[in-house]
């Protein structure tokens, strides 16, 4: 799918969209809020004087519905804290690809685009606040989901999102581990300080401490599109 010249990532391999009817509305507002889930990578496209957000994440092995629901969640949260113009949220199996190249077809088990203001995104932009897919089948042992897509209509996805009323993102790995890095970090302090070590003898230069390793930089923000496939209606 493109809108205003920027290609969004679409959970297709060929086959047909399956919109799913009413008869599924009563058991998607129930069943919670989605799973927890880990980032992967965040991009931030600026065109013109718009701001887009693509946010790419993982979670364990669940089945479909609960992978859009987690998607719809994240989407709101990213909202909440960013205010962009538009969102797309890309749901991957913890065993998917990390390569974006690699991320299209059905490594995509579920992918949500949220536009809060459609009118002021892009001119020319039907009012379609939502657009969500999933794949109904679980995952293969190297994260390529089975199963049909299906495209929930928006009266299924409006009960979903807004029974969400304070939703969460997902765990940023890097700062967990940064922060569990710190700790570890004070704790072997104190422990050092607790045993008395002897101050340095008069005279003699006092041990300088160890620098701290460098950080890895962050990935290239350079997206590598998927082409563009529309879905259809059965």
């Amino acid at each position: 799918m493109i809108i205003g010249g920027v290609a969004l990532l679409a959970g297709v391999s060929g086959g047909a969209a399956v919109f799913v009817g009413k008869d599924r509305l009563m058991s998607a507002a129930g069943g919670g809020y989605g799973l927890e889930c880990s980032d992967v990578n965040l991009v931030t496209i600026r065109k013109q004087d718009h701001v887009w957000v693509r946010k790419y994440i993982k979670t364990e092995p669940t089945d479909g519905m609960t992978r859009v629901k987690t998607a719809l969640r994240v989407a709101q949260a990213v909202y909440a804290a960013q205010k962009p113009d538009l969102v797309q949220v890309v749901v991957l199996d913890e065993n998917g690809p990390t390569l974006r190249s690699d991320i299209r077809g059905r490594a995509i088990g579920a992918d949500v685009v949220y536009i809060p203001h459609p009118d002021k995104a892009v001119p020319g932009l039907d009012d379609k606040t939502y657009t969500a897919r999933y794949y109904d089948g679980k995952a293969s042992e190297n994260g390529l989901f089975f199963g049909e897509r299906i495209e929930l209509p928006l009266d299924e996805i409006a009960m979903i999102s807004n029974a969400f009323k304070d939703p969460e993102d997902c765990v940023d790995p890097v700062a967990v581990g940064s922060t569990k890095n710190g700790e570890k970090g004070k704790e072997t302090k104190a422990a050092g300080g607790a045993h008395g070590a002897a101050p340095a003898a008069e005279g003699e230069a006092a041990p300088a401490k160890e620098a701290a390793p460098a950080k890895d930089g962050a990935g290239a923000d350079v997206v590598a599109e998927a082409p563009a496939e529309g879905a259809k209606t059965h």
